[in-house]
């Protein structure tokens, strides 16, 4: 039976699959990706994914930014021994929100961010060492103003000497998982899965992840769309008419009908060097253009 989740574009919990999402930050390339999740277990799918990410490379990922409601106190302990550095956000208690308006505005120091949609913009921190439940050691907490709340949003992190102001920079970034999240929705249809196997659901999300970074490597390899989404990829490069030409030494010619983008696939040379593919014969393709 499917659990009861929240799902926002709808604005209701109801009968859903709960899937962890790991991004690269840098390269915007989904990463890692588990639609076989149950309530239960979603605590420790970060510690599962530091497990997958020191298989596949050897080594445990430096730092993960990550949203408050999905581990706890105790794995943040864990990622700690393991020396994963972490940013976090901590949940506003009564309690907190009222020992820092006590707080003399003095003891904030101010700061000027700049990433996409808040250029310089200003804001002020308040810097402490706390200690936590079920946390073994010291986390710091930076509490920060001017970040288009009335309430301060309250950072945490195990790293002893990152500058606050990168740490709020990178964590605002986190937000490209989101925009990458509805871009799922919006052209891969990622909210129309359905089926009652939870397994069938992972597979689907799986094949979804594979063909996001088949997009995000044909963005990085077009001049002027590094960080061109999907849907305008395919309206623009991949949604295009042509023809198709078997050669004489197994070579399978594709020749594209005029369109304005053409010169830019022409200039990416993406049949360059092509080896022989497996599954087509050992046919190389080649592109022409009108």
């Amino acid at each position: 039976m499917l659990e009861n989740h929240y799902i926002p574009c709808r604005g209701q919990a109801c009968p859903s699959v709960q899937t962890f999402f790991a991004q690269v930050h840098e390269k915007q390339v989904f990463c890692y990706a588990n639609a076989n999740l149950t309530r239960d277990e979603q605590t420790r799918e970060v510690i599962r994914f530091v497990d997958y990410w020191k298989d596949l490379t050897g080594r445990n990922p430096e730092w993960l930014y990550f949203d408050s409601k999905l581990t706890t106190y105790a794995e943040l302990s864990e990622l700690n021994s393991r020396r994963v550095y972490f940013v976090t956000i901590r949940r506003r208690g009564s309690a907190i929100l009222k020992r820092l308006e006590q707080t003399a505005r003095s003891d904030w120091k101010p700061a000027t961010i700049d990433i996409p949609k808040r250029r310089n913009k200003r804001i002020a921190y308040l810097e402490e060492n706390i200690q936590l439940d079920d946390y073994e050691g010291v986390l710091r907490q930076i509490a920060v103003s001017g970040l288009g709340r009335e309430q301060p949003t309250l950072f945490l992190t195990n790293h002893p000497e990152a500058l606050p102001r990168l740490m709020i920079m990178n964590y605002a970034r986190r937000n490209g998982i989101e925009d990458g999240l509805g871009t799922n929705v919006n052209f891969f249809h990622m909210d129309n899965l359905s089926s009652e196997v939870r397994l069938n659901v992972d597979l689907d999300v799986t094949l979804t992840v594979i063909a996001n970074s088949c997009y995000r490597w044909l963005a990085g390899a077009l001049k002027g769309f590094d960080h061109a989404k999907p849907k305008q990829l395919s309206r623009k490069f991949i949604e295009t008419s042509g023809e198709i030409e078997l050669l004489p030494n197994r070579t399978l010619r594709v020749t594209f009908d005029r369109r304005c983008h053409n010169p830019i696939l022409r200039e990416a040379a993406l049949d360059k060097d092509g080896p022989p593919i497996p599954w087509l014969n050992g046919y190389r393709i080649e592109f022409s253009y009108k």
